[in-house]
């Protein structure tokens, strides 16, 4: 149970970068292993160490990364495409997150990435489970690695990750409370995430019609499509409401030519909207959602390269290959709100944090917004009466990059010019927002 492996030779990571023929080496001290959470559920953790010319790694945030999906990979996805040392392409990013913090990806629920089950009764079924798994996997590591349990621990997600990291967050609270798990969690960080699901699909049509994405036919379409989305919902139908929730996507294709549900200014190919038809709606869900985190270039490094230079994946075991079965088996509570979740962490006193990407459909601003106003929390009514603060771009100096707002322990940014995936899309930006919320800016 956690077995690790430590790369702390530059010579070892510099013949690994020089064989994919890059011209400039990266240093980067890492760890790696499984974690057994339950029996037959294995977890797989990727830590780079924090890699800052002006500062000490001890000096410097943990920051721990979920992805979405659920059965996206975090250190695939999150890794190479979006805020990992390195790109797909195996090349420096200069926008990493490793020079701000240390960064610990984790392929969760188990089956995602390179975790894995030995049976198929050992997978994930809801969001509790996936906190008690990830439960165990922190309490081994900060285990190992004492070394990280005083400095401030902070958890970012994206989408489905949200939804996850507000479940983590909780019981992480409880059981450093209880003496169970010994580190210094100082906040979590909600991107784009699946909160509050019925909020985000009942304004898809508002938004798209905003955006001139949907005409007054498509507007009617879409809001019908979502009122029986709410309708599940509200009956606690929640397997029937992740089926409509399909439906209500491809009533979207249809109005609006195929709309990128990550980012509207982008459009899905007509080969992939050709390839859905006949599949039953979760596996067309998995195709929109889980397929697009693993396309086939990162799937080609994850299990070559990567594989090799990690040496501990099971022979059996392919990076990716369980995704399906995890969005699967997660079905049934994919749709079930978790607002509840963040009224009891700000009450709590844990700093919260909800960031949102404009150009973001799936997971629009207008129904974070909705949820947001809506909590019990006692500061929120203070909260809503703010005046939201303008950002610069880092990368274009006098630019509106972003607006933000703050109260006690709860805080917004507006990301302007991102979609679903923020530090894809606006690299710069994401850096400066996770130095303020780690309090280096």
């Amino acid at each position: 149970m956690g077995s690790s492996r430590v790369d702390f030779a530059l010579c070892f990571l510099l013949s690994f970068v020089l064989s994919k023929g890059l011209s400039t080496p990266v240093a980067s001290n890492e760890a790696w292993g499984y974690v057994e959470v339950r029996d037959g559920a294995h977890m797989f953790w990727w830590l780079y160490y924090a890699d800052s010319a002006s500062a000490q790694y001890q000096d410097l945030p943990l920051v721990m990364w979920l992805q979405g999906g659920p059965g996206g990979s975090g250190t695939g996805f999150g890794n190479f495409e979006e805020i990992g040392p390195l790109n797909r392409d195996l090349e420096p990013r200069k926008t990493s997150w490793v020079q701000a913090a240390s960064v610990l990806f984790v392929d969760n629920p188990v089956g995602t990435g390179f975790s894995y089950t030995d049976r198929p009764d050992a997978y994930a079924t809801n969001v509790a489970t996936v906190a008690s798994d990830m439960l165990v996997l922190l309490k081994n590591f900060f285990t190992e690695k004492p070394e990280f349990q005083s400095i401030p621990f902070y958890i970012f997600s994206e989408s489905y990750g949200g939804k996850m990291a507000a479940a983590i967050s909780l019981e992480l609270t409880k059981a450093i409370t209880n003496g169970t798990v010994k580190c210094n969690f100082s906040g979590v960080a909600l991107g784009d995430s699946w909160i509050s699901p019925v909020d985000s699909v009942m304004t898809w049509g508002p938004y798209l019609y905003t955006t001139s994405l949907l005409d007054d036919y498509g507007l009617a379409e879409v809001n019908k499509a979502a009122e029986a989305v709410k309708q599940a919902v509200e009956q606690q139908e929640f397997l029937k409401a992740t089926d409509m929730w399909s439906v209500a996507e491809n009533v979207v294709e249809q109005n609006t030519n195929g709309v990128n549900f990550y980012n509207i200014l982008t459009q899905d190919s007509d080969e992939k909207l050709a390839s859905s038809a006949g599949l039953d709606l979760i596996t067309l869900q998995i195709l929109r959602h889980i397929r697009p985190l693993q396309r086939q270039s990162l799937s080609d490094l994850m299990n070559g390269p990567i594989r090799k230079k990690l040496g501990i994946i099971p022979q059996n075991i392919t990076w990716g290959g369980q995704a399906d079965e995890v969005f699967t088996n997660m079905a049934g509570d994919f749709m079930k709100p978790v607002v509840d979740i963040v009224d009891q962490l700000l009450t709590a006193g844990v700093n919260v944090t909800v960031y949102n990407g404009q150009l973001d459909l799936i997971v629009d601003t207008l129904g974070q917004e909705l949820w947001v106003k809506q909590l019990k929390w006692e500061g929120i009514p203070s909260f809503n009466k703010l005046r939201w603060t303008p950002l610069d771009d880092p990368a274009s100096p006098h630019i509106t990059g972003a607006f933000y707002k703050t109260y006690k322990n709860f805080a917004f940014y507006w990301i302007l010019k991102a979609g679903h995936m923020i530090p894809s899309d606006q690299g710069p930006m994401a850096l400066q927002m996770l130095k303020m919320i780690t309090q280096q800016a």
